[in-house]
């Protein structure tokens, strides 16, 4: 498959602690974005080089509680209690460029990759992988399973102008998207597998996962985590 990284993804306690986040590392706040009435949140996103870009993203509490878990493991208690310190760094997203089809592709193998459910903001139209419980995806292997933020989602874009090239392209750059995972190798299998295996370096650790990216700034390199 082709993939690009498509955005990064700050989970929130909400969008103003989200955005606060974001300008205190990268110095430049997050915008306006929208609403996703299907998973009951809403988001503030941010362009950056190499089309792509970075939504901070968090439970709104103007809508109504969805029909189903809320995506990015938003209604999970590890990222509940990870929020009661603030946001941080909790995912990202692969792209899965044309001529491949997404649905087409997780209809193959649905063992490995979650329902690819359609979401639509606006003129946005989009395919998105998502367990069926709202779970960060993992990968799975004999022993262990891999993912805590760090095993991307897949996205397609059914729409030509989508946020990686209309949003309005700020000085920031990813210079190195890494992740620490103590089942390290098992992640880059799954990596592998998919096609992603270039677009993030997996590191051993006997700490908890960590999902880290360096972006070169006007004032210099920072490490959003």
């Amino acid at each position: 498959m082709n993939l690009a990284i498509d955005h990064l993804v700050i989970a929130a306690p909400d969008l103003d602690a989200g955005s606060e986040h974001v300008a205190s590392v990268l110095g430049i706040a997050p915008q306006a974005g929208g609403a996703h009435p299907r998973m009951g949140t809403h988001n503030r996103v941010l362009g950056m080089f190499g089309g792509m870009y970075l939504e901070v993203i968090a439970i709104d509490p103007a809508a109504s509680a969805p029909e189903r878990a809320r995506w990015f493991g938003l209604d999970s208690e590890a990222v509940r209690e990870r929020l009661r310190d603030g946001p941080f760094l909790a995912h990202w997203a692969a792209r899965v460029e044309r001529p491949a089809d997404l649905s087409r592709w997780q209809a193959q193998y649905p063992d490995r990759i979650a329902p690819a459910i359609p979401m639509d903001r606006g003129a946005l139209h989009w395919r998105l992988t998502v367990p069926d419980d709202g779970s960060l995806p993992a990968w799975q292997g004999e022993a262990a399973s891999a993912g805590e933020g760090l095993f991307p989602t897949l996205i397609q874009w059914d729409v030509q102008n989508h946020p990686g090239i209309s949003l309005p392209r700020q000085d920031l750059a990813l210079r190195r998207l890494r992740g620490q995972h103590p089942h390290a190798e098992l992640l880059r299998q799954g990596l592998a597998w998919i096609g992603a295996a270039s677009l993030i370096d997996i590191e051993q650790t006997d700490g908890p996962p960590a999902l880290l990216a360096e972006i070169e700034t006007p004032t210099g390199l920072k490490t959003l985590r």
